[in-house]
């Protein structure tokens, strides 16, 4: 090597890697905010230079579904405040869902956004946008802009104001594009039918009494049956029913689908008579028969990727009487620390985790450059301590509302640096550096290379 080759703008020394050969104790050199060396670079030099002994370096964490609020409910969060949240828990890129106000339906409402990210993102963002009856003839436009990550559907209603919940427009949408869509899978007849079941009985530990294993079901079903008529990749947003595993399993060259952190560590009713309604959330934490078979998913491979479904509300909107109080809870900034505890409890490995967290996003997105520890990946770096004990703390939260449902909670494994295309934005819980979040790119909507 020259010495040229061995200057970089970033070196982080003797961590313990997590690549896609295994573990391997080695040095990264980061150069122009990508990967340039991976091995033992002794003799290097770098500007900025992080000793990782006794740490380990995972690619950099992708939270793949988070609710952002801006515009319209910057009360709850913002673009700033949950990008903060991202990279103080390790996360390095999120995806952010379009039921903002205005919803993000538009190319103009995209546009926007992107705009607002500009010097207040701290980590690297892409954007969902919502399907409506409106738009379902642009879609296959609009899902084509940069830094689009595809198209989010409604199927049953939820926080916000976008709803499909009939087969014509949802084939309408499905056969006017070519990018996997990402479906909330609850059926809006069956939801109105049980609304009642919780009005009387108000109080949350109705939530899946309400929102029941059928209503995820039925939506499902309905959803692959119009993907496989009309040949769509779908990917089913935070799967929560045992029943819908078996569906999936049968359609895995049609679907992928993901599971959420709530759901694998929370369960009812005992959530519900202890959180009230900061458990409540769409589709709803159920008892511990789906939270055995979601497991079983993740340990046995079935399970393509976590992502949080990260939707805060102020605590006084929570303190609503159910069932007028909204579904959703904080989450991005927690993400790693309860899935490292379950790594330290032995329910899954390291190397499992990293593919539901890191390879598993950016395989089912198709997110240019990012999941992977290797050369000419960008340099997006999650730096974890396997051994830390910690308290999850609502005082710690950067997220507006200022909760999490896991208050008090005693983890083993915390993020310690977090490293965002080779700047780090992130080191033992203090924030640093400028916002250099930008917009991520997605494979295909990249220009082709132009051959020479």
């Amino acid at each position: 090597m020259t010495a040229t080759d061995l200057k970089f703008d970033l070196l982080v020394r003797g961590g313990t890697l997590v690549t896609p050969g295994g573990r391997v104790t080695a040095d990264v050199g980061a150069r122009a905010g990508r990967i340039a060396a991976i091995g033992d670079l002794g003799a290097a030099s770098a500007a900025h230079t992080i000793d990782a002994t006794g740490l380990h370096v995972l690619p950099g964490v992708i939270d793949a579904q988070v609710h952002f609020r801006e515009p319209g409910n910057t009360h709850k969060e913002d673009l700033a405040s949950g990008t903060t949240g991202a990279v103080l828990g390790g996360v390095t890129s999120v995806l952010e869902m379009p039921n903002t106000d205005p919803p993000t339906t538009t190319a103009a409402a995209l546009a926007d956004k992107f705009a607002r990210l500009r010097g207040r993102a701290r980590c690297d963002v892409g954007f969902f946008v919502g399907a409506t009856a409106e738009n379902a003839g642009e879609l296959g436009e609009l899902e084509n802009q940069p830094g689009c990550a595809g198209i989010k559907v409604f199927m049953g209603s939820s926080t916000g104001s976008l709803l499909v919940s009939d087969d014509e427009t949802l084939a309408e949408i499905f056969a006017g594009g070519r990018r996997r869509v990402a479906l909330h899978a609850e059926d809006e007849d069956r939801l109105r039918e049980r609304k009642h079941l919780a009005v009387e009985a108000a109080h949350p530990r109705a939530h899946p009494e309400w929102r029941d294993a059928e209503t995820a079901q039925r939506a499902t079903w309905r959803a692959l049956a119009l993907a496989r008529r009309f040949g769509r990749r779908v990917h089913l947003l935070h799967v929560s029913t045992a029943e819908e595993l078996d569906i999936l399993a049968e359609c895995k060259d049609l679907a992928t689908f993901e599971i959420l952190p709530q759901y694998l560590t929370l369960v009812a009713p005992d959530c519900y008579e202890r959180l009230g309604t900061r458990a409540q959330m769409n589709p709803p934490i159920r008892d511990a028969r789906h939270r055995d078979a979601l497991w079983a998913a993740v340990t046995s491979g079935l399970c393509d990727m976590l992502a949080t479904d990260h939707a805060p509300h102020t605590l006084e909107e929570k303190a609503k009487p159910y069932p007028q109080s909204p579904s959703g809870m904080p989450g991005v900034q927690t993400l790693v620390p309860i899935m490292l505890d379950h790594v330290a409890a032995g329910r899954l490995t390291l190397e499992r985790l990293v593919d539901l967290l890191c390879h598993g996003p950016a395989r089912v997105w198709g997110i240019a450059g990012k999941g992977r520890l290797a050369v000419g990946f960008d340099c997006d770096l999650t730096l974890v301590d396997l051994a830390a004990r910690r308290t999850i703390r609502d005082a710690d939260m950067a997220n507006k509302a200022g909760w999490t449902p896991f208050d008090g909670m005693d983890v083993t494994g915390w993020p310690v640096a977090t490293v965002v295309r080779g700047h780090v934005v992130m080191r033992d819980g203090q924030l640093l550096g400028d916002a250099c979040g930008r917009p991520l790119s997605f494979v295909e909507t990249v220009a082709p290379v132009v051959p020479a």
